[in-house]
């Protein structure tokens, strides 16, 4: 069991490995057409993975409240959304592609914000995960092993695009290949560790379950519409469908994963 823990925890770090090492093979950046769909396909998975892995587990687990029984889903889903926008707000970081820094004032280098950009965003997923997981090892809760899986392939997923999407401008800011790669792969261990340290804390998660699995799909969906939404949607050569067929097809694959898992 400790064995598939270690797996699941690692599995979404081996997705956002294998998208930084684009760098190391692709001569130039990303076109914007690329990033643009990219970041329409792991926003519609990770906006499956909110429903269905984690708003759907959350209002089961509160179903003997009764009419009441959406009041946990909805105060933990406002208290992730609340949660990224205070790291938001606090924490100097730079999305790809912007001219300005957000958060506090710092004089950190372009690349260190990158960086903090997507790991910053990373710490909810890896809670996310770390959830389900310690749900499914109490087994006081009704998620399964195969659930918590389809859930670290889903975060995998849309990893792969969002390494590709920091390493690549990692490298046109002036860092190394080789930099960039290890950059944008550290930028993802936050969430094994994110996950690591919520599955310590059980005692005090399974109590609260249907507040905090809630509470991480609040904070990934903060994350799609800030920051995957307006990148799909804008960016150099106009107008395009691409990035939403994506999207549809990212929310799919997630559905599929969910229920073929279950």
């Amino acid at each position: 069991m400790l064995a598939d823990v270690a797996l699941y925890l690692l599995i979404p770090l081996a997705g956002t490995t294998l998208g930084s090492a684009c760098v190391l093979f692709l001569k130039n950046g990303l076109k914007s057409w690329v990033q643009r769909a990219l970041a329409g396909f792991a926003a519609g998975v990770m906006v499956a993975a909110s429903i269905w892995s984690l708003l759907d587990p959350a209002l089961e687990e509160s179903a003997h409240l009764g009419t009441w029984s959406f009041v946990p889903a909805v105060v933990g889903f406002w208290l992730g959304i609340g949660f990224l926008l205070l790291l938001d707000m606090t924490v100097p970081h730079l999305h790809a592609g912007a001219d300005a820094p957000e958060g506090h004032a710092s004089r950190l280098k372009r690349t260190t914000m990158l960086v903090f950009a997507v790991t910053l965003h990373n710490v909810p997923e890896g809670m996310a995960l770390g959830v389900v997981v310690a749900g499914w090892l109490s087994g006081a809760v009704d998620i399964s092993a195969a659930g918590a899986l389809a859930l670290a392939l889903g975060i995998a997923i849309q990893n792969f695009p969002e390494g590709a999407i920091i390493s690549m401008p990692l490298h046109a800011e002036g860092a190394s290949k080789g930099k960039a790669f290890w950059l944008g792969t550290l930028s993802g261990v936050v969430e094994p560790v994110a996950g690591l340290v919520t599955i310590a804390l059980s005692d005090l998660v399974i109590p609260a379950l249907p507040y905090l699995l809630s509470f991480a799909a609040g904070a990934m969906m903060y994350v799609v519409v800030e920051e995957l939404v307006p990148e799909m949607s804008e960016g150099e050569g106009g107008h395009s469908n691409l990035p939403t067929i994506l999207f549809a097809l990212g929310f799919t694959l997630m559905l599929a994963l969910d229920v073929a898992l279950a």
